[in-house]
């Protein structure tokens, strides 16, 4: 029988990404088969012009192969020692963060661990609300403490003194009626009764403790904290804070985050996407690029050497904060190589002499 130690070992073994795989290549491929399968797969796969679901995250896993495939030292740590192997070629031979590595695992695959409590929801609940929060990309990026107030209907504090025993009332809202509908024969039939709050209970109309009726109106402050790294359609849970009624356990309150749109990044999971245009000489001769990230924050990026058309460069830890609070995401910059409308015919002539030149040197 296999150890929890082998099971887990076995796990992360078969669900390794192989990156000849990812490029549709064999492991005896050339620099410059891997160079072409990647240029087509990028191009395919590239989130600006694949809108299928997942097409951005199988352009992370090309531009992730790529990297590793046409570096010369990073591909031959792969080929001999698999991804766990370049893993520790890259941290430089130390560990990741801590934590409880197989608590994580099912946790998050089986829903093990990790705290969750459970509730017991046997007992009626007014209807729970989801309420939208719009948070742009710099918000998520920092994370963001946000006050607000919420309107709800709560119970009159002197509900119970208002309620009066009633055989017939089987639930919230519900009456039971028996009719006999032959000798012998009784039919028990349900009916709506707003006046029942519980089983056995029914409410007194004119209550003199309870003049403005069952609720009244109650302003609540509530704190969302958003940490960093959260993602759309994530949701922010206020247990039991919705509308009261007599007989019924309050609903959940859930704000669902909602991204707004980038004007030059756009996000998938914790990666983020650029893209932008660079001059010819720059694409021909390298350059630097200084960008201003989606905080504010300023950094550059050296490019050296020949930049071609839809080239995607991976910056590391330039992406989103991961939810888990280990590390960084990372960035993908796709180059577009803005040609001039036109040239002179000096300028033909140097490019023309230029290049044949370059070509008789190879």
């Amino acid at each position: 029988m296999r150890t929890l130690l082998q099971l887990c070992a076995l796990i992360a073994f078969t669900s390794a990404v192989d990156f000849y795989k990812t490029l549709g290549l064999s492991r005896s491929a050339t620099h410059k088969e891997i160079k072409k399968a990647y240029r087509s797969k990028s191009l395919e796969w590239h989130p600006d012009k694949n809108k299928s679901e997942g097409a951005a995250e199988k352009f992370s896993e090309i531009a992730r192969a790529y990297e590793v495939l046409s570096d010369e030292t990073k591909k031959e740590v792969y080929d001999q020692q698999g991804e766990d192997g370049l893993k520790r070629h890259e941290d430089g031979g130390m560990g990741g963060g801590g934590g409880d590595p197989f608590g994580d695992f099912f946790s998050d695959h089986f829903g093990f661990g990790g705290g969750r409590g459970q509730r017991d929801d046997s007992e009626p609940r007014t209807d729970s609300l989801e309420i939208p929060l719009r948070l742009d990309l710099k918000q998520l990026y920092q994370g963001v403490t946000l006050d607000l107030q919420y309107v709800r209907d709560v119970l009159c504090t002197q509900w119970e003194e208002c309620v009066r025993k009633d055989q017939g009332c089987s639930g919230p809202g519900v009456k039971v009626i028996r009719q006999q509908i032959a000798p012998g024969f009784v039919q028990q039939v349900e009916q709506n009764a707003p006046q029942c709050v519980s089983r056995g209970k029914a409410w007194r109309s004119n209550c003199k403790a309870c003049p403005k009726g069952k609720t009244q109106t109650e302003k609540i402050n509530l704190t969302i904290d958003v940490t960093k790294g959260m993602r759309p359609e994530e949701r922010i849970t206020f247990e039991g804070v919705t509308d009261e009624k007599p007989g019924f356990l309050a609903g959940d309150l859930h704000f669902i985050i909602k991204e707004i749109p980038h004007n030059d990044y756009h996000r998938s999971a914790d990666e983020l996407y650029l893209t932008t245009e660079i001059p010819l000489v720059d694409a021909l001769t390298g350059f630097s690029l200084d960008l201003t990230h989606v905080d504010g924050h300023t950094f550059s990026v050296d490019v050296d050497g020949v930049t071609e058309c839809d080239h995607v460069m991976r910056v590391p830890g330039k992406g989103m904060p991961r939810r888990n609070g280990r590390g960084m995401g990372d960035l993908y910059i796709t180059f577009e190589v803005e040609f001039p409308d036109s040239l002179t015919n000096s300028q033909r002539d140097g490019i023309r002499s230029i290049l044949n030149s370059q070509n008789d040197e190879l």
